[in-house]
């Protein structure tokens, strides 16, 4: 089902960029494309789900906003995990429509990202540049609406190598198509603060629920409350599902210490009314039955 849905939404992408090329080009509308099949376009794009856990390569060179070069380690800090999105700045669609929904998602977090968490947008077209990245970033910036977001949310350009060496690390495979356009998967990747790929998360939209539970998952803890963490034990992720979701035996761990807790309760209540009746009761009458004694 997962890679039914993945393969569907690849085959969506590369029509929308066939379609969105042909149109710029030539002024006229094509009929949409009937998805029977992967189209050579897809050949060897989609996601790596053996992936999962793996540690991506820190220290390779991108460029930021202002063409400064920096390395996933200079964005990466302790107890801060990071929300990673791989795509390219000039993309017709599904790059866009995916930052648009992540934006609307975390409008629904109480964490904010250059506080609790870090988005990081990594273009995998080398000839795409540091202005259109700024460009970008203040869009974006502005849409969320976050006091301070801007030391969080990171677009990155670079050449094909670095790139290209982040995709293969965390699964995400892409390919250049005729056209100049990219096909690629719809998934954002949930990095851990010391860069391991905690979640892979499907689709181009995520409920708040849903990030905020990678996040906290993602951080091991280190953000959110001790009702987080706990919310967070009782729930796994279902990739079928796209989200978490009650985890049985972690309720049957909770129903059968509550019932041990209700079982020692009764018996240590039991001795205690016990232990009071036994203080209260009055002392039976002791009558001595020695020769000579008076009754």
């Amino acid at each position: 089902m997962r890679r039914a849905s993945i393969l569907a939404s690849l085959v969506v992408a590369a029509s929308a960029a066939t379609i969105a090329n042909a149109q710029r080009t030539t002024g006229y509308s094509l009929p949409p494309v009937k998805a029977e099949g992967v189209p050579h376009e897809l050949e060897g794009v989609d996601i790596d789900a053996s992936k999962l856990g793996a540690s991506v390569p820190l220290d390779i060179e991108f460029v930021d906003e202002a063409g400064s070069p920096i390395s996933l380690r200079q964005i990466l800090r302790p107890g801060r995990p990071a929300i990673l999105q791989i795509g390219y700045l000039r993309c017709p669609m599904l790059c866009n429509l995916m930052l648009n929904k992540l934006v609307t998602g975390l409008h629904g977090v109480d964490w904010s990202a250059g506080e609790q968490f870090d988005v990081i947008s990594v273009s995998v077209n080398p000839e795409e540049r540091h202005e259109l990245a700024a460009a970008k970033k203040q869009g974006y910036v502005v849409e969320y609406g976050r006091k301070g977001s801007e030391k969080g949310w990171h677009f990155l350009t670079g050449p094909a190598t670095s790139s290209t060496a982040l995709a293969d690390a965390v699964g995400f495979g892409f390919r250049k198509q005729d056209n100049g356009e990219y096909a690629h998967a719809a998934c954002l990747f949930v990095l851990t603060p010391d860069g391991k790929v905690s979640r892979q998360l499907y689709g181009a939209e995520q409920p708040s629920s849903t990030l905020r539970m990678a996040l906290l998952e993602a951080s091991g803890g280190e953000i959110g409350t001790i009702v987080d963490r706990f919310i967070l034990w009782c729930h796994v992720y279902d990739p079928n599902r796209n989200s978490y979701s009650w985890f049985a035996f972690r309720l049957m761990q909770i129903g059968g210490l509550a019932t041990l807790a209700a079982i020692v309760g009764g018996l240590v209540g039991l001795r205690l009314i016990e232990r009071r009746r036994e203080r209260l009761s009055p002392l039976p009458e002791t009558r001595s039955n020695e020769p000579g004694s008076r009754a």
